[in-house]
């Protein structure tokens, strides 16, 4: 076949920096502060607005609702996911070590405020098993149980005020969560959406995974009927699986029969969901299921009094009027709920935005930051604990038809139904039921595990960042472990920006193309000019090896250690050219880098041409003060081409050059 590619001719001068702004017309223009700030409140009615319906993304959407195409799809999706929170909520409500009661309020209030203010479709706003064992920490060490014993003149013993002990864990649960909110609300106004960038898919997936296992190994005590110490702070999960192993001798078989038997009917139940997934349009609502049946049979069995298995226990019927949280605890919560808010967040935001790319609409990320913390904080008022989106509600949402939030509104008024009717039939569930439902929920996080091999073949640094942030997660608790699984990611940052690749380019035969000298057999280099390029930006941490690997990389001689007075030999080059395109910003001993590299080869008659420079670069380097009566930007070019051309020739760089590309 015929080689059809088209070829170019080129006919134009040489261009240096000067001459590409007196070309382009460069803009001088810059704002004052004073201008700065009168241009950011000055605001015109289309503003106003506008960004009202930022604030309020409901009021963009819901005036043009398609009834006939989306009702239908939301009503049944809101009944699915409703039927969903009513299980979950309870489960996780055990998770953050609160009754279950408040697991419903916590998937009743932040649906409906996400519901106005969210700008996604899609996500499932409430409970989530990461955040709710977050909780738990907290609230268990605020509140632990030996602050709350009482004398029981029955048994002649100390026993637990569950009673005093669940209400301040509550208090401590709001405290928290209002916390959280206010953060994300914060970050979002300061247009802080960003942040989420620093949580890298290697990062949540390892972290998730980790704090999953949190999750099972603080769920074992209602699994095997047993009471194991609280342990708080680093290592704690291994002190806990230790005394979990202690006190193994104690099971209650009654309470591990049940939890035995619900798994595998859970599991079996999962599998035929997922063979039906393509026959029937809505799963089997299996958690319920098993709530409603285990509820049932603890209730004519009687098995808490029979065989001792712990139940769920007194579920008030109706709504708790609003409370401001205690002011008092915020200043212990601080660094908890600055963690939940980026957890919380990140996990939203992921979510959202692949959705989101997959049905063809934006979220924006700094109103996701306002509208969770609302969620937070609005909710903190009615005896919520922190939420975030959940993936398996998301994909119920998703796969029954749901194309907007008011799903998530017809979710909630399945709860309030629950909340205000019937939430006191299900006072007999046992508790190991709803450890069940949140060990078959955990499959999909679990099964990240196999992400290790499949990220150590496509990048092995993800793969380490993944291994790294399950065990800090593991070994410090999900709190501590995000700040350091985040630590150690921008490590290896900079560490690959201390370690970049450095090169020397070569010309493709006949064209204006400069590729590296190692990697092409065909590329050659320009006789008499060194092409140096650096994989990574140039600052403070890297500049003095950018330095050196440059004396590495130049032929035959070391050209920064020949003295000011010796000639130049015949062997070293005429110019040295610099390709700065990978680099985005240059700080103060960047610049001086670049600096001691052009007078130093200046001094011996070798001239220096920086090319690729992007404005701000250009920017720092006359900030920086590397421009003077000597150099100016006539060694500066926008192409490496231009560069070599105005190296070759002996003319004045503006004489008109042409080249052909075939």
């Amino acid at each position: 076949m015929a080689d059809k590619r088209l070829g170019y001719k080129v006919h134009r001068r040489i261009l240096d920096e000067t001459a590409v702004e007196e070309i382009a017309e460069k803009s001088e223009m810059t704002l004052s502060l004073s201008e700065k700030v009168k241009k950011s409140v000055r605001c015109s009615g289309p503003q106003l607005k506008r960004h009202l319906l930022d604030r309020l993304p409901v009021l963009s959407w819901l005036p043009h609702y398609s009834i006939k195409e989306n009702l239908i799809g939301d009503l049944i999706s809101g009944v699915s996911v409703g039927i969903m929170h009513l299980p979950q909520g309870m489960a996780y409500a055990l998770l953050a070590s609160v009754p279950p009661v408040f697991g419903l309020y916590s998937s009743l209030y932040p649906p409906l405020i996400y519901f106005i203010f969210g700008t996604s479709k899609h996500i499932s706003i409430g409970t989530f098993a990461v955040m709710s064992v977050m909780i738990g920490g907290v609230t268990e060490r605020l509140a632990p149980d030996s602050n709350f014993m009482i004398w029981d003149n029955v048994t002649n013993g100390s026993i637990v005020d569950a009673v005093s002990r669940d209400t301040e864990r509550v208090r401590v649960a709001t405290a928290v969560t209002f916390m959280t909110g206010l953060f994300q609300i914060m970050l979002g106004v300061l247009q802080f959406g960003f942040v989420v960038t620093y949580l890298s898919e290697p990062l949540v997936r390892g972290y998730t995974t980790g704090a999953s296992i949190h999750v099972i190994v603080s769920q074992l005590k209602y699994t095997f009927g047993i009471n194991p110490v609280r342990y708080s702070g680093p290592l704690s999960l291994i002190y806990t699986v230790v005394d979990l192993c202690y006190l193994l001798p104690q099971t209650n078989i009654g309470t591990l029969v049940v939890s035995i038997v619900v798994i595998i009917c859970m599991v079996l139940a999962k599998e035929l969901n997922t063979f039906l997934s393509k026959k029937i349009p809505v799963p089997l609502p299996m958690e319920l299921l098993a709530v409603a049946i285990g509820t049932v049979i603890s209730w004519q069995v009687n098995l808490e009094d029979k065989y001792g298995v712990a139940v769920v226990g007194n579920i008030p019927s109706g709504l708790l009027p609003p409370t401001f949280p205690p002011a008092s605890l915020f200043g212990q919560v601080i660094g908890d709920a600055f963690a939940l808010a980026v957890v919380g967040y990140g996990i939203a935001i992921s979510l959202g935005r692949i959705l989101a790319i997959k049905y063809g609409y934006q979220v924006d990320s700094n109103q996701e930051l306002i509208a969770l913390g609302l969620s937070n904080s609005v909710g903190s008022m009615f005896q919520c604990f922190s939420v975030s989106s959940s993936m398996s509600r998301t994909m119920v949402q998703v796969n029954t038809g749901g194309n907007t939030q008011i799903a998530a509104a017809v979710s909630s008024v399945i709860i309030l139904c629950i909340v205000l009717w019937i939430g006191y039939l299900f006072e007999s569930l046992p508790k190991a039921v709803l450890s069940a439902i949140i060990y078959v929920n955990l499959q999909g996080m679990l099964k990240q595990l196999v992400d290790i091999p499949v990220l150590w073949k496509k990048n092995k640094v993800d793969a380490v960042i993944w291994v790294s942030t399950f065990i800090l997660t593991l070994l410090l608790n999900p709190d501590i472990g995000l700040a350091a699984s985040i630590a150690f990611s921008m490590l290896t940052v900079i560490i690959r920006t201390q370690l970049p690749k450095y090169s020397l380019l070569g010309q493709v035969h006949g064209s204006d193309i400069y590729k590296p000298l190692e990697d092409f057999h065909q590329v050659k280099p320009v006789p008499g000019i060194v092409i140096f390029r650096s994989s990574a930006t140039l600052y403070f941490a890297n500049a003095e090896m950018y330095q050196d690997a440059l004396k590495i990389k130049e032929p035959d001689e070391d050209i920064a250690a020949i003295q000011v007075e010796s000639e130049p030999a015949p062997t070293l080059p005429r110019a040295v050219i610099l390709d700065l395109s990978p680099v985005n910003f240059l700080d103060t001993m960047g610049v001086k880098t670049l600096s001691n590299i052009h007078k130093g080869y200046a001094s011996v008659g070798i001239d220096v041409f920086l090319t690729g420079c992007q404005t701000v670069v250009v920017e720092n380097l006359q900030t920086g003060g590397f421009f003077d009566e000597k150099v100016t930007k006539s060694c500066l070019f926008s192409t490496i081409h231009d560069a070599v051309l105005h190296s070759q020739s002996s003319s004045e760089p503006n004489e008109d050059i042409t080249w052909t590309q075939f």
